[in-house]
């Protein structure tokens, strides 16, 4: 939706399980609308926030099916700003945890993918809206890719966005998306990946008008990051906050048995939870739940000085989390906050509940419930 002339809202659609453009499309007919019918009153254009695996992708550019999308889209007063192209492949019922970086950056694959899918943006985004995708933090911390291999590939992809930009008369831009145990992860790292990345470059000004950040809030709040302090290190340094997510994560305290116990259910099989612990400037990293459950177990944490616990589960925005745990609600607000302040800073907002299918079933609604009230929740903090 419109939250004013330059501003949009959407839920992404990778919460619905789709993978063909068939499916992709049937999701939209059959929640999409149903969550537009809840949110939005009168004519207003409602905004499509588009999940396409690498196989939506390349049906959809098939034969007519663009132009019949398109043709969709208008009858159903409805419009697409930006698209999730961070999991290629499959990303609900199916083990899907580290493989969702793959794969990477420095794969060819991953190029193609990523210039299919703005060649589908340029296309679809209004005229005068801009147009983004959002794509994954280079690679995998445990893959110790090839920055090099990475670098050219941005590059690559960011000279093919500036000529579509160039050609449509649209702002499109690419937001890279630092995630707990990402090639890069958290304020500091991202800052340093941008200085390597813009170092190397002949032309760094294209990069920075090209490539810049997705904001998940979930991310930097596991990250026990300040949203102030990271928004403003990022616009001093003169990067492009391409897109935000808003999302929650999980926040237990150490000390507290039961919440340890707790958190245990939501150990599941299908997506990655990363979990950091607080300690000061000493915090551990753990990739999953399952290690983390057996290792938190050890004296030495609570010697450690570490307080606090945060883990990478997507729970919806309204909600907490019976106690003793708690949500990372806090960072969203203070983003929303920011963004009174600054409104400038970004114009593209995605509501980022991917979960809901292993949602524990006291965090669970109707799936277009849940979306409407987390919409209801957003707007109520504007």
């Amino acid at each position: 939706m419109h939250l004013d002339h330059q501003h949009h809202l959407a839920y992404c659609t990778n919460i619905h399980p789709a993978e063909s453009w068939a499916e992709t499309l049937g999701v939209l007919q059959e929640h999409t609308l149903k969550v537009r019918d809840k949110v939005i009153r009168g004519d207003e254009p409602y905004a499509i926030g588009l999940r396409l695996s690498a196989l939506a992708a390349r049906e959809l550019m098939e034969e007519d099916n663009l132009p019949l999308f398109q043709d969709w889209l208008s009858s159903q007063n409805c419009y697409v700003f930006t698209i999730n192209g961070f999991p290629y492949g499959a990303f609900h019922g199916t083990r899907v945890k580290e493989n969702v970086y793959l794969p990477d950056w420095s794969s060819t694959d991953r190029l193609v993918y990523t210039n299919q899918l703005f060649n589908i943006i340029s296309r679809l985004a209004p005229e005068g809206v801009e147009g983004s995708v959002s794509t994954l933090p280079g690679s995998f911390k445990a893959f110790k890719a090839d920055e090099s291999s990475l670098f050219a590939n941005l590059e690559t992809c960011a000279r093919h966005i500036e000529d579509l930009s160039e050609q449509t008369g649209r702002d499109l831009h690419l937001g890279l998306e630092p995630e707990p145990l990402g090639h890069f992860e958290n304020t500091r790292d991202t800052l340093a990946f941008f200085d390597r990345l813009l170092g190397q470059s002949d032309d760094p000004d294209l990069l920075l008008r090209r490539v810049g950040i997705n904001y998940d809030t979930c991310h930097f709040a596991v990250e026990f990051n300040d949203c102030r302090e990271s928004l403003e290190a990022f616009r001093d340094a003169g990067l492009r906050i391409s897109k935000v997510h808003l999302s929650n994560a999980l926040a237990f305290d150490l000390d507290n048995p039961d919440a340890m116990r707790a958190i245990a259910q939501f150990d599941e099989p299908t997506y990655l939870h990363q979990l950091i612990t607080n300690g000061g400037e000493r915090r551990r990293f753990f990739t999953d739940l399952p290690e983390a459950l057996t290792l938190l177990q050890e004296p030495s944490i609570m010697t450690e000085g570490h307080q606090e616990a945060r883990v990478h589960f997507h729970i919806p925005l309204y909600a907490d989390p019976a106690t003793p745990l708690r949500s990372t609600k806090s960072h969203v607000s203070e983003l929303l906050a920011y963004r009174r302040a600054q409104p400038d800073f970004c114009s593209h907002f995605e509501i980022e509940t991917y979960t809901w299918g292993v949602l524990p079933d006291d965090l669970q609604k109707p799936i277009v419930d849940q979306i409407a009230e987390e919409y209801r929740w957003v707007l109520s903090q504007l």
